[in-house]
């Protein structure tokens, strides 16, 4: 009578590598990996052990942290019951935290899975193998903590002796033999810049005068596009210029100004004249704040979440005063709320009266002093959601209806036009694009649409989710309807459920 078949055993593989070093060769670490799992799968034939063909592979993420894609999909997988036996390389493929260690080996003994080292013969099954991996990890933790710490000591190094190692090339610069030296060109931009701010004494003005020369940022080679710059001057980046010493020739660390190996673009006379000015419009506008009497200045916010700074106008010899999102001032529309320009009269007048209700004041009570106990306010389309505090200490939220006035009936406040997003809107449709030329055969996978793409794999199946959003979140992505989020604030590992999608994504 023929021997009974043992019950077949799956055994998924999972590979990992820090780095993206090495991953564009034809036999990367990841394949290494794998042809000695399946190796040793295939010595426990005997036993009923079957290769799970479906390839888990992590390139490019740090085993410190459980926030990779393919070990998210293994752990569905599991929790699915399609895996009864996890085959890595070494056990610091799979972590090198021992925390995390232990949140998966609780996991799996809940739901009897095995877990094998094929360089390190160990079985979670049992106290002792629990222990001795327990033992091994923590080593393996302290040595990515070490390693970490050996970089951060060489980093701090190299900067004290104003060495450059790596980061954001500023304009006026280019890396050559890992050294800063001076693109005179950009160097001419950047001293135009430095003349200009002194010359016009404003952010703003300088970003006018930049955009009207058709003067962007640096230029650089990068796969993604909102990496290559080439983009106008908005307030931030002009700021971080402006006060960015590496032009005087120096280097940072931790705060600290060194004297750099690279040579100076702009001279410590010019520098110092740039900073005198910006100190004296920050103390300047201080004091215009406080002078504009706005009783909710700092507290009063758009649906964004962008501060609505204190404001005014005057017009035949009659001063407006209004609250404007700190997002349009700087020049950043696109992430402005609905409402971005609010009459200070309507909108004080307004919660005044409303405090004055929910908070049993007393009639003599002013509106400043009423004013004063709001800790936050946020201006939506059709109501103003208001948090305050009473006297006696006790906090009080409600929601104030109140209609945006129209154009015609009030010139005091401004709704955002839709303005389609065309970075998000260009990612939206090549991920579509790329889910039709996989789904048509146009490319055999992934691998082969990013080599034809131009993008490495990891970046391609990220852009990929953006082809299963809620439709009503792509109809508003094409419409320009506004939303809380854009292309760079959507998480990397964004969901497939539409529910989870809309909790990351901050959607109501």
């Amino acid at each position: 009578m023929p021997a009974k078949s043992p019950k077949p055993i799956r055994c998924a593989i999972y590979t990992r590598k820090s780095t993206e070093h090495g991953l564009e060769l034809e036999f990367n670490s990841l394949d290494a990996q794998r042809e000695a799992c399946e190796a040793y799968i295939k010595s426990q034939a005997s036993q009923g052990w079957q290769v799970v063909r479906k390839h888990y592979d992590d390139p490019a993420y740090s085993g410190g942290n459980l926030d990779r894609p393919a070990l998210k999909t293994l752990l569905a997988d599991i929790e699915a019951g399609l895996v009864d036996v996890i085959v890595v390389y070494k056990i610091d493929r799979l972590t090198r935290s021992l925390a995390d260690f232990a949140k998966l080996v609780e996991m799996f003994d809940a739901r009897s899975i095995s877990f094998v080292a094929v360089t390190q013969q160990f079985n979670t099954t049992s106290s002792m193998g629990r222990l001795t991996l327990n033992v091994l990890l923590s080593f393996a933790q302290f040595e990515r903590e070490l390693s970490s710490e050996r970089v951060r000591d060489k980093v701090a190094a190299s900067r004290r002796k104003g060495k450059w190692t790596g980061g954001t090339i500023p304009l006026g610069y280019d890396v050559k033999d890992k050294k800063l030296v001076v693109n005179a060109k950009e160097a001419e931009t950047v001293k135009t810049i430095f003349k200009l701010y002194i010359e016009h004494r404003s952010f703003n003005a300088v970003a006018g005068e930049l955009n009207r020369r058709k003067i962007v940022s640096k230029r650089r080679e990068a796969k993604e596009a909102k990496y290559q710059g080439g983009i106008p001057f908005t307030y931030g980046p002009l700021a971080h210029l402006l006060k960015n010493r590496i032009y005087l020739g120096e280097t940072t660390h931790s705060g600290k100004w060194y004297a750099g190996e690279h040579a100076a673009i702009v001279d410590r006379r010019t520098f110092d004249a740039v900073q005198k000015i910006i100190a004296e419009n920050r103390t300047a506008h201080r004091t215009k704040q406080i002078a504009s009497g706005a009783p909710l200045g700092g507290k009063l916010f758009d649906d964004h979440g962008n501060l609505m700074r204190p404001n005014f106008s005057v017009k035949k010899g009659v001063r407006y005063r209004f609250y404007v999102s700190s997002a349009t001032l700087r020049g950043r529309k696109g992430v402005a709320g609905i409402v971005t320009r609010v009459s200070a009269n309507d909108v004080e007048t307004l919660i005044a009266a409303a405090l004055r209700t929910q908070l049993k004041q007393a009639a003599n009570a002013t509106a400043e002093d009423i004013l004063a106990q709001v800790e936050r306010a946020v201006v939506k389309a059709d109501c103003i959601t208001i948090a305050a505090r009473r006297h006696d200490g006790v906090a009080v939220a409600f929601d104030l209806p109140w209609q945006t006035p129209s154009r015609k009936a009030s010139p005091q406040v401004e709704l955002v036009t839709p303005v389609v997003d065309q970075k998000l809107l260009q990612a939206v449709v090549r991920a579509h694009a790329w889910i039709r030329q996989l789904g048509d055969g146009t490319f055999a996978n992934i691998e082969d649409l990013a080599k034809a793409a131009d993008y490495h794999p990891k970046v391609v199946r990220q852009n990929l989710r953006l082809a299963f959003l809620p439709p009503e979140v792509t109809a508003k992505i094409v419409a320009g309807d506004p939303l809380p989020f854009t292309l760079a604030t959507i998480p990397k590992q964004l969901p497939l459920d539409w529910a989870e999608q809309r909790r990351a994504l901050r959607l109501p």
